[in-house]
Protein backbone atom coordinates (compact mmCIF):
# COMPACT_ATOMS: atom_id res chain seq x y z
CA UNK A 1 0.00 0.00 0.00
CA UNK A 2 1.53 3.30 -1.06
CA UNK A 3 -0.84 5.41 1.03
CA UNK A 4 -1.23 8.05 -1.70
CA UNK A 5 -4.49 10.04 -1.74
CA UNK A 6 -7.21 9.05 -4.24
CA UNK A 7 -6.76 10.64 -7.66
CA UNK A 8 -10.34 11.80 -8.22
CA UNK A 9 -10.77 15.56 -7.88
CA UNK A 10 -13.45 15.27 -5.24
CA UNK A 11 -13.59 11.81 -3.66
CA UNK A 12 -16.90 11.25 -1.94
CA UNK A 13 -16.53 11.30 1.84
CA UNK A 14 -18.53 9.03 4.08
CA UNK A 15 -21.92 10.61 4.85
CA UNK A 16 -21.86 12.94 1.83
CA UNK A 17 -25.14 12.91 -0.17
CA UNK A 18 -26.49 14.44 -3.38
CA UNK A 19 -28.74 17.43 -2.88
CA UNK A 20 -32.38 17.28 -4.08
CA UNK A 21 -34.81 20.21 -4.28
CA UNK A 22 -37.43 18.44 -2.22
CA UNK A 23 -38.53 20.42 0.85
CA UNK A 24 -38.37 18.34 4.01
CA UNK A 25 -39.21 19.57 7.48
CA UNK A 26 -36.32 18.48 9.67
CA UNK A 27 -36.99 17.55 13.25
CA UNK A 28 -34.22 18.78 15.52
CA UNK A 29 -32.83 15.99 17.70
CA UNK A 30 -33.08 16.31 21.43
CA UNK A 31 -30.11 17.90 23.20
CA UNK A 32 -28.84 14.63 24.69
CA UNK A 33 -29.13 12.84 21.33
CA UNK A 34 -27.25 15.65 19.62
CA UNK A 35 -24.48 15.64 22.24
CA UNK A 36 -23.97 11.86 22.17
CA UNK A 37 -24.08 11.74 18.36
CA UNK A 38 -21.64 14.62 18.14
CA UNK A 39 -19.23 13.11 20.65
CA UNK A 40 -19.22 9.67 19.01
CA UNK A 41 -18.77 11.25 15.56
CA UNK A 42 -16.09 13.51 16.92
CA UNK A 43 -14.17 10.67 18.56
CA UNK A 44 -14.12 8.11 15.77
CA UNK A 45 -14.65 9.97 12.49
CA UNK A 46 -10.95 10.69 11.84
CA UNK A 47 -9.53 7.17 12.43
CA UNK A 48 -9.96 4.36 9.88
CA UNK A 49 -8.45 0.97 9.13
CA UNK A 50 -7.37 0.17 5.57
CA UNK A 51 -8.87 -3.17 4.54
CA UNK A 52 -8.27 -5.40 1.49
CA UNK A 53 -8.76 -3.97 -2.01
CA UNK A 54 -8.52 -0.38 -0.78
CA UNK A 55 -11.63 -0.50 1.37
CA UNK A 56 -11.80 1.58 4.58
CA UNK A 57 -13.45 0.80 7.88
CA UNK A 58 -14.13 3.16 10.78
CA UNK A 59 -12.53 1.79 13.93
CA UNK A 60 -14.76 0.67 16.78
CA UNK A 61 -13.70 1.32 20.38
CA UNK A 62 -12.26 -2.24 20.53
CA UNK A 63 -11.01 -4.51 17.76
CA UNK A 64 -9.69 -8.11 17.74
CA UNK A 65 -7.20 -9.20 15.07
CA UNK A 66 -5.07 -12.32 14.73
CA UNK A 67 -1.40 -11.81 15.55
CA UNK A 68 0.89 -12.16 12.54
CA UNK A 69 -0.99 -9.96 10.10
CA UNK A 70 -0.10 -6.35 9.33
CA UNK A 71 -2.39 -3.43 10.07
CA UNK A 72 -2.67 -0.01 8.45
CA UNK A 73 -4.46 2.85 10.17
CA UNK A 74 -5.19 6.29 8.76
CA UNK A 75 -5.94 9.45 10.69
CA UNK A 76 -7.42 12.46 8.86
CA UNK A 77 -5.52 15.72 9.14
CA UNK A 78 -2.39 17.46 7.87
CA UNK A 79 -0.62 17.51 11.25
CA UNK A 80 -1.36 14.33 13.20
CA UNK A 81 0.21 12.87 16.36
CA UNK A 82 -0.08 9.19 17.39
CA UNK A 83 0.02 7.20 20.58
CA UNK A 84 0.59 3.42 20.68
CA UNK A 85 2.10 0.78 23.06
CA UNK A 86 5.21 2.47 24.47
CA UNK A 87 7.52 -0.52 24.08
CA UNK A 88 7.44 -0.01 20.29
CA UNK A 89 9.36 3.22 20.93
CA UNK A 90 11.53 1.79 23.69
CA UNK A 91 12.91 -0.88 21.39
CA UNK A 92 12.78 1.34 18.26
CA UNK A 93 10.79 -1.35 16.50
CA UNK A 94 11.38 -1.34 12.73
CA UNK A 95 7.96 -2.99 12.16
CA UNK A 96 6.32 0.37 12.89
CA UNK A 97 6.25 3.15 10.31
CA UNK A 98 4.38 6.46 10.42
CA UNK A 99 4.09 8.85 7.47
CA UNK A 100 2.37 12.22 7.29
CA UNK A 101 0.78 12.78 3.88
CA UNK A 102 -1.22 15.77 2.57
CA UNK A 103 -4.62 14.86 3.96
CA UNK A 104 -3.93 12.12 6.50
CA UNK A 105 -1.28 10.34 8.55
CA UNK A 106 -0.60 6.67 7.95
CA UNK A 107 0.47 4.17 10.64
CA UNK A 108 1.59 0.72 9.48
CA UNK A 109 2.52 -2.06 11.91
CA UNK A 110 3.87 -5.17 10.15
CA UNK A 111 3.99 -8.78 11.41
CA UNK A 112 1.99 -8.00 14.55
CA UNK A 113 2.55 -9.95 17.77
CA UNK A 114 0.61 -10.46 21.00
CA UNK A 115 2.84 -7.79 22.61
CA UNK A 116 1.35 -5.15 20.28
CA UNK A 117 -2.00 -5.40 22.10
CA UNK A 118 -3.02 -2.01 23.50
CA UNK A 119 -4.48 1.39 22.76
CA UNK A 120 -3.84 3.15 19.45
CA UNK A 121 -4.93 6.78 19.27
CA UNK A 122 -4.39 9.83 17.11
CA UNK A 123 -5.25 13.51 17.26
CA UNK A 124 -4.89 16.65 15.21
CA UNK A 125 -2.27 19.14 16.40
CA UNK A 126 -2.88 22.88 16.38
CA UNK A 127 0.45 24.65 16.00
CA UNK A 128 1.56 28.24 16.46
CA UNK A 129 5.17 28.39 15.36
CA UNK A 130 7.04 25.61 17.13
CA UNK A 131 4.43 25.26 19.90
CA UNK A 132 1.71 22.67 19.33
CA UNK A 133 -1.30 21.60 21.34
CA UNK A 134 -3.82 18.78 21.03
CA UNK A 135 -7.10 19.56 19.29
CA UNK A 136 -9.54 17.95 21.74
CA UNK A 137 -12.34 18.05 19.14
CA UNK A 138 -10.37 15.94 16.65
CA UNK A 139 -9.11 12.89 18.51
CA UNK A 140 -9.83 9.16 18.20
CA UNK A 141 -8.70 5.93 19.85
CA UNK A 142 -9.20 2.18 19.61
CA UNK A 143 -8.00 -0.68 21.80
CA UNK A 144 -6.68 -3.49 19.58
CA UNK A 145 -6.31 -7.10 20.77
CA UNK A 146 -3.79 -9.13 18.74
CA UNK A 147 -4.94 -12.63 19.62
CA UNK A 148 -2.47 -15.51 19.90
CA UNK A 149 -3.33 -18.96 21.29
CA UNK A 150 0.28 -19.39 22.44
CA UNK A 151 0.32 -16.04 24.28
CA UNK A 152 -2.90 -15.44 26.19
CA UNK A 153 -1.19 -12.77 28.30
CA UNK A 154 0.37 -9.69 26.71
CA UNK A 155 4.13 -10.41 27.03
CA UNK A 156 6.34 -8.12 29.13
CA UNK A 157 10.14 -7.78 29.18
CA UNK A 158 10.16 -8.70 32.90
CA UNK A 159 9.60 -11.99 34.73
CA UNK A 160 8.60 -10.25 37.95
CA UNK A 161 6.98 -6.89 38.71
CA UNK A 162 6.38 -4.83 41.84
CA UNK A 163 2.91 -3.32 42.33
CA UNK A 164 2.55 -0.68 45.06
CA UNK A 165 -0.65 -0.69 47.08
CA UNK A 166 -1.55 2.83 48.22
CA UNK A 167 -4.49 3.08 50.65
CA UNK A 168 -5.91 6.13 48.88
CA UNK A 169 -5.89 5.06 45.23
CA UNK A 170 -6.68 1.93 43.15
CA UNK A 171 -3.89 -0.53 42.34
CA UNK A 172 -3.67 -2.45 39.07
CA UNK A 173 -2.08 -5.88 38.52
CA UNK A 174 -1.40 -5.46 34.78
CA UNK A 175 -1.95 -9.01 33.52
CA UNK A 176 -3.70 -7.97 30.29
CA UNK A 177 -4.90 -10.60 27.84
CA UNK A 178 -4.67 -10.84 24.03
CA UNK A 179 -8.05 -12.59 23.77
CA UNK A 180 -10.90 -10.54 25.32
CA UNK A 181 -13.05 -13.67 25.85
CA UNK A 182 -10.40 -15.45 27.95
CA UNK A 183 -11.43 -16.40 31.49
CA UNK A 184 -8.91 -14.88 33.91
CA UNK A 185 -8.48 -15.65 37.62
CA UNK A 186 -6.18 -14.20 40.28
CA UNK A 187 -4.10 -16.43 42.58
CA UNK A 188 -1.95 -15.96 45.68
CA UNK A 189 1.34 -17.86 45.71
CA UNK A 190 1.47 -18.42 49.47
CA UNK A 191 -0.76 -19.66 50.92
CA UNK A 192 -1.70 -21.16 47.53
CA UNK A 193 -5.27 -20.03 46.85
CA UNK A 194 -7.47 -18.29 44.33
CA UNK A 195 -8.32 -14.71 45.30
CA UNK A 196 -12.05 -14.14 45.08
CA UNK A 197 -13.08 -11.15 42.97
CA UNK A 198 -16.43 -9.57 43.74
CA UNK A 199 -16.64 -7.32 40.68
CA UNK A 200 -16.67 -4.23 42.91
CA UNK A 201 -13.66 -4.02 45.26
CA UNK A 202 -11.59 -6.37 43.05
CA UNK A 203 -12.50 -6.78 39.39
CA UNK A 204 -10.91 -7.74 36.08
CA UNK A 205 -10.59 -5.43 33.07
CA UNK A 206 -9.16 -7.09 29.93
CA UNK A 207 -7.56 -3.75 28.92
CA UNK A 208 -5.90 -3.11 32.30
CA UNK A 209 -5.75 -6.25 34.47
CA UNK A 210 -7.05 -6.87 38.00
CA UNK A 211 -8.03 -3.67 39.78
CA UNK A 212 -8.01 -3.33 43.58
CA UNK A 213 -10.28 -0.37 44.28
CA UNK A 214 -9.39 -0.04 47.98
CA UNK A 215 -6.04 -1.79 48.70
CA UNK A 216 -5.21 -2.77 52.29
CA UNK A 217 -2.15 -4.27 53.96
CA UNK A 218 -3.95 -7.65 53.90
CA UNK A 219 -3.57 -7.68 50.10
CA UNK A 220 0.24 -7.70 50.13
CA UNK A 221 2.16 -10.75 48.94
CA UNK A 222 3.06 -12.48 45.67
CA UNK A 223 0.27 -13.14 43.17
CA UNK A 224 -0.12 -14.32 39.57
CA UNK A 225 -2.94 -14.53 37.01
CA UNK A 226 -4.25 -17.60 35.19
CA UNK A 227 -6.03 -17.45 31.80
CA UNK A 228 -8.06 -20.08 29.96
CA UNK A 229 -9.35 -19.98 26.38
CA UNK A 230 -9.97 -23.12 24.33
CA UNK A 231 -6.93 -25.01 25.53
CA UNK A 232 -4.51 -25.48 28.40
CA UNK A 233 -4.50 -22.66 30.98
CA UNK A 234 -1.59 -20.22 30.96
CA UNK A 235 0.13 -18.49 33.87
CA UNK A 236 1.25 -14.84 33.90
CA UNK A 237 4.45 -13.48 35.40
CA UNK A 238 4.50 -12.97 39.19
CA UNK A 239 3.60 -9.68 40.85
CA UNK A 240 4.92 -8.64 44.27
CA UNK A 241 2.28 -6.49 45.99
CA UNK A 242 3.85 -4.08 48.49
CA UNK A 243 1.74 -1.99 50.83
CA UNK A 244 2.71 1.68 51.17
CA UNK A 245 1.69 4.15 53.82
CA UNK A 246 3.74 7.31 53.94
CA UNK A 247 2.69 10.96 54.08
CA UNK A 248 1.86 12.59 50.74
CA UNK A 249 3.39 15.93 49.89
CA UNK A 250 6.84 17.48 49.79
CA UNK A 251 9.74 15.27 50.98
CA UNK A 252 10.25 14.73 54.70
CA UNK A 253 14.01 15.31 54.95
CA UNK A 254 16.64 15.15 57.70
CA UNK A 255 20.32 16.17 57.60
CA UNK A 256 23.30 15.12 59.67
CA UNK A 257 27.07 15.78 59.57
CA UNK A 258 29.71 13.25 60.62
CA UNK A 259 30.95 16.00 62.93
CA UNK A 260 29.75 19.56 63.50
CA UNK A 261 33.25 20.59 64.67
CA UNK A 262 36.07 19.59 62.30
CA UNK A 263 39.87 19.87 62.47
CA UNK A 264 41.95 21.14 59.53
CA UNK A 265 42.47 18.30 57.03
CA UNK A 266 39.56 16.23 58.39
CA UNK A 267 37.24 14.26 56.11
CA UNK A 268 33.71 15.62 56.67
CA UNK A 269 30.57 13.86 55.43
CA UNK A 270 27.08 15.38 55.41
CA UNK A 271 24.12 13.11 54.67
CA UNK A 272 20.59 14.10 53.69
CA UNK A 273 17.85 11.46 54.13
CA UNK A 274 14.26 11.26 52.86
CA UNK A 275 11.59 8.68 53.67
CA UNK A 276 8.86 8.56 51.03
CA UNK A 277 6.64 6.64 48.65
CA UNK A 278 8.39 3.71 46.96
CA UNK A 279 7.59 4.80 43.41
CA UNK A 280 8.30 8.54 43.80
CA UNK A 281 11.76 9.80 42.80
CA UNK A 282 13.56 12.34 44.98
CA UNK A 283 16.06 14.84 43.55
CA UNK A 284 18.71 16.49 45.73
CA UNK A 285 20.46 19.86 45.41
CA UNK A 286 23.18 21.17 47.73
CA UNK A 287 24.37 24.61 48.84
CA UNK A 288 27.66 24.77 50.74
CA UNK A 289 30.58 27.16 51.52
CA UNK A 290 32.96 27.88 48.65
CA UNK A 291 30.47 26.39 46.18
CA UNK A 292 31.00 29.30 43.78
CA UNK A 293 34.75 28.46 43.75
CA UNK A 294 33.92 24.87 42.71
CA UNK A 295 35.22 23.35 45.91
CA UNK A 296 36.12 19.72 45.10
CA UNK A 297 33.39 17.87 46.99
CA UNK A 298 32.03 14.40 46.27
CA UNK A 299 28.23 13.99 46.01
CA UNK A 300 26.59 10.58 45.75
CA UNK A 301 22.85 9.78 45.60
CA UNK A 302 21.28 6.38 46.23
CA UNK A 303 18.03 4.78 47.41
CA UNK A 304 16.60 1.45 48.57
CA UNK A 305 13.27 0.01 49.65
CA UNK A 306 12.85 -0.78 53.34
CA UNK A 307 10.20 -3.09 54.75
CA UNK A 308 8.80 -2.22 58.13
CA UNK A 309 7.47 -4.90 60.45
CA UNK A 310 3.90 -3.67 60.01
CA UNK A 311 3.95 -4.79 56.37
CA UNK A 312 4.49 -1.29 54.98
CA UNK A 313 7.12 -0.44 52.38
CA UNK A 314 9.00 2.87 52.26
CA UNK A 315 11.65 4.30 49.93
CA UNK A 316 14.78 5.50 51.70
CA UNK A 317 16.59 8.10 49.54
CA UNK A 318 19.96 9.53 50.55
CA UNK A 319 22.40 12.12 49.25
CA UNK A 320 25.95 12.14 50.61
CA UNK A 321 28.27 15.16 50.37
CA UNK A 322 31.94 14.63 51.30
CA UNK A 323 34.68 17.25 51.87
CA UNK A 324 37.96 15.31 51.68
CA UNK A 325 40.28 17.85 53.33
CA UNK A 326 38.49 20.37 55.54
CA UNK A 327 39.84 23.92 55.49
CA UNK A 328 38.88 27.07 57.43
CA UNK A 329 36.93 28.37 54.41
CA UNK A 330 34.79 25.20 54.44
CA UNK A 331 33.20 26.16 57.74
CA UNK A 332 29.57 27.28 57.52
CA UNK A 333 26.10 26.06 56.56
CA UNK A 334 25.50 22.94 54.47
CA UNK A 335 22.01 23.06 52.97
CA UNK A 336 20.23 20.12 51.33
CA UNK A 337 17.15 20.73 49.15
CA UNK A 338 15.07 17.61 48.47
CA UNK A 339 12.50 17.74 45.65
CA UNK A 340 9.66 15.49 44.50
CA UNK A 341 6.61 16.19 42.26
CA UNK A 342 4.67 17.52 45.30
CA UNK A 343 7.24 20.14 46.31
CA UNK A 344 10.60 20.67 47.96
CA UNK A 345 12.04 20.77 51.49
CA UNK A 346 15.26 22.41 52.63
CA UNK A 347 17.26 21.33 55.70
CA UNK A 348 20.58 22.67 56.99
CA UNK A 349 23.40 21.83 59.39
CA UNK A 350 26.45 23.88 60.46
CA UNK A 351 30.04 22.63 60.43
CA UNK A 352 32.53 24.76 62.39
CA UNK A 353 36.33 24.73 62.64
CA UNK A 354 37.41 23.14 65.89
Amino acid sequence: VTGQPAKSKHPKEHGENKVFNKKVKLKAPKMKERESAASSLKSQSILTQVMDKGRFQKLAATLSLSAGQSIELRCKGNNVAWNYPSYLDTFKDSRLSIKQLDRYSQLILANTTAADTGEYSCWLQLCNGSKCRKDETKTASAYIFFTDKEELFVPTPHYFEIVYLNPDKPAVIPCRVTTPSAKVTLHREFPAEEIQTDGTDIFYDAKRGFVYQHPTSDDKGIVYCKAESQGAPQISIKYHLLYVEVPKGAPSATIEASSNRAELGDRVAVICTVLGEPDVDVNFKWKYPRQEFELPVIIKNFWKLIYRGTGHTTRLSKSLLVVKHFEAKDAGNYICIAQNPQGETGVATKVELH
